[in-house]
């Protein structure tokens, strides 16, 4: 099988400052630990992250953008779920 047809890999990173991962982007590999390993060298050279996430591309689905509205809509009619009308006491400076 050639690099070319290797399946297509998407990586996250969790940096040593964050709690969360974020994407970073893609790569090609023959298999997972490949893949970790190819985002080791490409993406944390610099020793940013603290741990690695990748997952093969076609097994990410999404959302389609042309349909945020229909989607997102029943969240609009339910407004005790927007936190606009609450009291934040005092002394609290993170929600």
């Amino acid at each position: 099988m050639s690099n070319a047809n290797w399946p297509l890999w998407e990586v996250f990173i969790r940096s040593k400052q964050g709690l969360s991962h974020k994407h970073v982007g893609s790569l090609r590999a023959a298999d997972a630990q490949m893949a970790v390993e190819n985002a080791r060298d490409v993406y944390t050279r610099r020793s940013e992250g603290i741990s690695i996430w990748v997952v093969q591309s076609n097994d990410v689905f999404a959302s389609d953008p042309s349909e945020a509205d229909s989607l997102y809509e029943p969240a609009d009619s339910k407004v005790y779920r927007h936190p606009t009308f609450y009291d934040v006491p005092d002394g609290i400076s993170h929600m």
